[in-house]
């Protein structure tokens, strides 16, 4: 008798946790795929700046390396922010040497 009590209040417990914390890790994940897009959008910009430039910028295509190297090893919402902050330097750059 006392084991049916013991287990539907691990069953509350469980129930509980899920509740609290499903809500916690859709957003996470939702936030992760979110900049993930966000960072093969400024990658694919860059590499249109880089196409359209003309003329190398040995800088630009340094961050622009660096940028694809986070992307193929995946990670978090961190490596992906990194990944976009290098991409969009590099396109600035491309950019700045286009015009001028």
């Amino acid at each position: 008798m006392w084991l049916t009590w013991v287990g539907g209040g691990v069953l509350i417990v469980a129930a509980g946790f899920v509740t609290a914390f499903a809500p916690r890790w859709r957003a996470r994940e939702r936030e992760r795929r979110v900049a993930w897009s966000t960072a093969r959008a400024a990658i694919d910009s860059a590499a249109v700046s880089r196409d359209a430039a003309g003329r190398p910028v040995a800088e630009a295509e340094r961050l622009l390396s660096q940028a694809e190297l986070i992307a193929a090893r995946r990670g978090g919402s961190a490596a992906a922010r990194t990944a976009a902050e290098h991409a969009e330097r590099a396109d600035r750059l491309w950019r700045e040497h286009a015009d001028g």
